[in-house]
């Protein structure tokens, strides 16, 4: 029997599995939706009950199958989207957390982040995200693509309970650990990594695939997944647009990497010496 998946507990105590289910074109194919339902359904089933998207994903087309996806199953899903920075004023974001609402057809959000900076005032946002809170239409709220310097004005900006911060992150793209990763571990706020095997290429390169091979049953994305998870206080969101991804990055959770495995990909993917600009998609 599979043992469950393992979690990490959110700055409010709830707890969500490691390794979530990712959106971002899941819904750019028309002729692939019934196969991205059906991947989104044993998601579900195999304990992957954190679900991501935002309004930008196909436009709320991400959105709409995520809802036909969760329709009799919405309370084993911790659902996450995102507003976009010209979306997240004091009224704009409320209007646009209700547009997502229905078009997941829930009257509830799990966890609300705003996508990137914009050019509203962050305490606008954060007063925003907190009304939102209060009636209910949201259980919490974070951030995606900030670095250290925004994460202190956000907290001066009245942002204390931010709940997560969604970036870029995997062994390719290992520049948050100079500052970003220990400032938020610090405070007891998750990661949460988006494209964590870079969009299906790190599991072509050699290092993965020889790490892989000394792991019987791995596969290369399965190394990728498990590095980004080893250091703890990492949540992972693989795009998983078929059950055979379901299939394959689920494993990832319990798969525990050695030193020499480390070392190995320290050579292959060196970690940053310096500060490095946020990377972003």
């Amino acid at each position: 029997m599979t043992q469950p998946i393992a979690t990490i507990a959110l700055p409010d105590g709830e707890a969500v599995p490691v390794i979530g289910q990712g959106t971002w074109t899941i819904a750019d194919r028309p002729a692939r939706r019934d196969g991205a339902v059906a991947a989104l359904r044993a998601g579900l089933d195999a304990g992957m009950r954190l679900i991501d998207t935002a309004e930008m994903y196909g436009d709320g087309a991400s959105e709409e199958l995520i809802g036909e996806a969760i329709a009799g199953r919405r309370d084993e899903a911790f659902l996450v989207s995102k507003v976009y920075p010209h979306n997240a004023g004091r009224r704009s974001a409320v209007a646009s957390c209700e547009a997502s609402l229905r078009r997941l057809n829930t009257d509830r959000l799990d966890l609300y982040l705003l996508h990137w900076r914009g050019g509203i005032p962050l305490a606008e946002t954060v007063e925003a995200f907190e009304r939102l809170v209060a009636d209910g239409k949201i259980r919490c709220w974070g951030v995606s693509n900030f670095d250290v310097d925004d994460m202190e004005e956000l907290v001066a900006a009245g942002g204390e309970a931010v709940a997560v911060n969604q970036v870029l992150y995997n062994c390719g793209r290992r520049g948050i650990e100079f500052d970003l990763m220990p400032w938020q571990a610090a405070r007891g706020i998750p990661v949460m990594a988006y494209s964590p095997i870079e969009q299906g290429r790190l599991p072509r390169h050699p290092a993965l695939a020889a790490i892989a091979a000394r792991h019987p049953g791995a596969t290369a994305a399965q190394v990728a997944l498990a590095f980004t998870l080893r250091l703890g206080g990492v949540l992972a969101i693989p795009q998983m647009s078929t059950p055979a991804h379901v299939a394959e990055n689920r494993p990832a959770a319990d798969l525990v990497l050695t030193a020499e495995d480390l070392a190995e990909i320290d050579r292959a993917f060196p970690p940053p010496a310096r500060k490095r600009p946020l990377d972003m998609l």
